[in-house]
């Protein structure tokens, strides 16, 4: 056992202070969330559009039937009510009484409050509490205390939980069981970088927790409550200095991308063996998702392709003005587009190459490509099922017009498609692939020597003892 760590009372009953992080879209399911609970952890099942089994115990593919994006819209919330509920009865009796089982939300996913409704009125007594981030859950508290259920709200910043908490979260405090701070700059999937914080800047998470703490003792919450750093854990022996730190107070840890690397875990196999080739650098900090936050995944074609992408971008003017003083004669109709002498010499060299396709971007700009590639994103945008809240791939969003008014971006891509793809055994390089920054170690720990796949039991007992 590593040095100063021990149980904490979570729900009741002593658990570890070792949080499987929620990861989305059928990744943190029942198989890897249950057995953490079962190893005395806190397992984290994704309600964000997991799966649900038929009689068989066969998954039910998310088929959508719908002509409409709201009528599609309605279609996903229930299979992500469904799934939950599905993934959470099995966790549970997976768990055998042992640890505790959590549910992760993305707060900007499309539906979440109604998703959030659906899970916990048909899962009562099972889940131990509600992590929650992407966006500023001011709901959040409310729902879950309406349950009785605990929330954990994930946070980048003291600032933005001392927000949550004035508006919200104080009126429901009995119910706040943990704060969770993700290190915006490694943690892997979408993360909280503020636009005053420069991507390429990394910040000492130490003195960020600790203004939380400040502010969460402002609020007058209990050192008890622990703060869970979450976010570039990997070795317990690299916090030794957080562990019974007075100026933190109780602190409890995440793993999101250790946990991906089981005999539990429900990746693909190929997905397990590309972790294991990961170097430092590897993970990509970007700002391609179409929620508009910043997120890190595996630098692979996909990721590539998007950047070559919008490295194939020039601005436009509607009419001659300054140095856009050039009629645009390639990749798109009409002839209201100016452009600068240096970027129709540009142009014309990427229509020489293929990509003989410009797409107008909601920040009057163009980008180039494929007749197959434009193909593809015009399939995409009109298949969309409002996965999110705003979406700016699509423009759709979850208000009354089902528009977020901008044009839709080129740029970006089907989040819901890609994530679907890889976790049901798509390829790896041609998708979307999260992973936190310290994939890397997976390369050099020697626990994965050999090619060594653990059980979620054994790698939670690895963990405890400081490696």
């Amino acid at each position: 056992m590593f040095k100063g760590v021990k149980p904490i009372l979570y729900a009741g009953r002593e658990v570890w202070p070792l949080i499987e992080g929620g990861k989305g879209v059928a990744v943190s399911n029942h198989m890897s969330s249950g057995a953490w609970a079962a190893a005395g952890g806190i397992g984290t099942v994704s309600a964000v559009n997991a799966d649900s089994y038929d009689p068989t115990g066969k998954i039910i593919p998310q088929v959508y039937k719908s002509r409409t994006r709201r009528e599609r819209h309605d279609e996903l919330v229930q299979y992500a009510i469904d799934g939950a509920v599905d993934q959470v009865k099995r966790a549970f009796e997976m768990a055998g009484g042992k640890g505790a089982i959590n549910i992760n939300v993305l707060w900007e996913m499309g539906g979440a409050q109604r998703v959030l409704h659906g899970v916990l009125e048909r899962t009562r007594g099972m889940v131990a509490g509600v992590t929650c981030g992407a966006g500023m859950p001011y709901k959040l508290s409310e729902i879950a205390a309406s349950y009785n259920v605990n929330y954990l709200p994930i946070i980048s910043s003291a600032r933005a939980f001392r927000a949550l908490w004035k508006r919200a979260y104080s009126k429901a405090s009995e119910w706040l069981a943990a704060v969770v701070y993700e290190d915006p700059w490694l943690a892997g999937g979408h993360n909280g970088l503020s636009n005053a914080e420069d991507p390429l800047k990394p910040e000492d998470p130490y003195p960020r927790v600790k203004a939380l703490r400040e502010t969460m003792r402002e609020g007058g919450i209990a050192d008890s409550v622990p703060i869970v750093m979450a976010g570039g854990v990997w070795y317990l022996r690299d916090w030794e200095s957080w562990i019974d730190n007075p100026e933190l107070g109780q602190i409890a840890f995440q793993f999101g991308t250790r946990p991906l690397l089981t005999r539990e875990s429900p990746i693909p196999d190929g997905w397990k063996a590309r972790l294991m080739t990961l170097e430092d650098g590897d993970i990509l900090l970007h700002r391609f998702s179409p929620t508009g936050f910043y997120s890190s995944a595996v630098r692979n074609t996909f990721l590539r392709g998007l950047e070559a992408r919008s490295e194939r971008q020039i601005a436009f003017s509607g009419e001659a003005a300054g140095d856009h003083q050039f009629q645009l004669d390639v990749g798109i109709k009409g002839r209201n587009f100016w452009v600068t002498r240096n970027d129709l010499l540009r142009a014309r060299e990427w229509d020489a190459q293929g990509f003989t396709v410009a797409l107008k971007t909601p920040d009057n700009t163009l980008v180039f490509t494929t007749p197959e590639e434009r193909d593809m994103i015009r399939k995409d945008q009109a298949d969309c099922m409002g996965c999110l809240s705003q979406c700016g791939f699509s423009s759709w969003a979850d208000t009354e017009t089902n528009s977020t008014g901008r044009l839709a971006d080129p740029r970006s891509f089907c989040i819901q498609k890609t994530l679907q793809d890889i976790a049901h055994g798509g390829p790896v390089d041609d998708n979307l692939m999260f992973a936190g920054h310290g994939a890397f170690n997976f390369k050099t720990d020697p626990f994965y020597s050999n090619g060594f796949v653990p059980t979620v039991k054994q790698l939670v007992d690895r963990i405890l003892t400081g490696d």
